[in-house]
C-alpha cells in the first residue's frame, strides 16, 4: 500500500457508524421501529466502534507520516 489515505477513510467512516450507534441507543437518532433505538446495549457498542475507529484513524496517519520520511 502505497499511503495509509485509504485507512483514514476507512476509520472515519467506522468512527462516524459508531457516533451514529451510539445516538440510536441513546433514543436521540434514527427511527423508533429500530432495534437499536433506545437500546443500552448499543450505546456501548457504539462507543466500542468508535475506539476501533480511532485506533483505525491512528494505523492510517501513523502510515501517512511514516511514509513521507
Amino acid at each position: 500500500m502505497r499511503s495509509g489515505k485509504p485507512i483514514i477513510i476507512v476509520g472515519a467512516i467506522v468512527v462516524f457508524a459508531g457516533i451514529i450507534f451510539h445516538f440510536q441507543g441513546q433514543g436521540m437518532v434514527g427511527p423508533e421501529s429500530s432495534f437499536m433505538y433506545s437500546n443500552p446495549e448499543w450505546i456501548t457498542y457504539g462507543l466500542e466502534i468508535i475506539i476501533l475507529g480511532i485506533i483505525i484513524l491512528g494505523i492510517g496517519i501513523w502510515l501517512t507520516i511514516s511514509k513521507r520520511r
